[in-house]
């Protein structure tokens, strides 16, 4: 067992998600994950002791049920990296027993549409939010990761930092709007641009 796994990697907003699909497979990517309905769950203490301090515990529900824990994160040429602690569970209803029994409780829930690719020895998904669509390059080597964004022909300049529960946070306090949860029921009726998040496309073309 790695006694200390990180995570290393890199988001970009994505306006053309069938046309980067295609130049993934026309690199030989290979579909590890077919695209799946998942849905989140982050807890923290009542006093938000993990969110202050940069943490985040997490089930996650999709094909399997898994159990997160991410410590603290750090950028490092330009990858955000963290520590990633995460372990499947049998029952998530005794999961979410076991953390309320500790003393955490629900504070949000969110979700997504994602598929997943492997390219060589990154894992590459193409994640579908209530907000936009998005691509994430993960692996353990940082120019790794961003040489294979330039082949695909992401700007790495405008690559997202923040998380999707922050991006949510940054998008309801620039339009003023009370939503507690990041759900597609939620935004059916709110139209949304990369200029109400604050992105730029990754897959637009400079000279647009």
């Amino acid at each position: 067992m790695d006694p200390n796994p990180l995570e290393k990697e890199v988001k970009f907003y994505i306006s053309d998600q069938p046309a980067l699909k295609d130049r993934l497979l026309s690199l030989g990517a290979v579909m590890i994950q077919p695209r799946t309905r998942e849905t989140n769950y982050r807890f923290d203490t009542p006093d938000g002791d993990l969110s202050m301090s940069g943490r985040a515990l997490r089930l996650r529900h999709d094909l399997h049920d898994i159990l997160t824990f991410k410590g603290p994160s750090s950028t490092v040429d330009g990858v955000r990296v963290r520590p990633e602690y995460e372990v499947e569970v049998d029952n998530l209803g005794n999961a979410w027993l076991i953390l309320q029994g500790l003393g955490y409780e629900l504070v949000v829930s969110y979700e997504k549409w994602r598929a997943v690719y492997r390219l060589n020895d990154l894992s590459i998904t193409l994640d579908e939010l209530p907000y936009g669509n998005f691509a994430e390059i993960e692996g353990d080597d940082t120019a790794v990761i961003r040489s294979t964004a330039a082949v695909l022909s992401l700007d790495w300049e405008t690559r997202i930092e923040a998380s999707y529960l922050e991006l949510f946070e940054i998008l309801k306090r620039k339009m003023n709007i009370a939503i507690h949860d990041l759900t597609f029921a939620e935004f059916t009726s709110i139209p949304l641009s990369s200029d109400d998040l604050g992105v730029t496309p990754a897959d637009r073309p400079v000279f647009l």
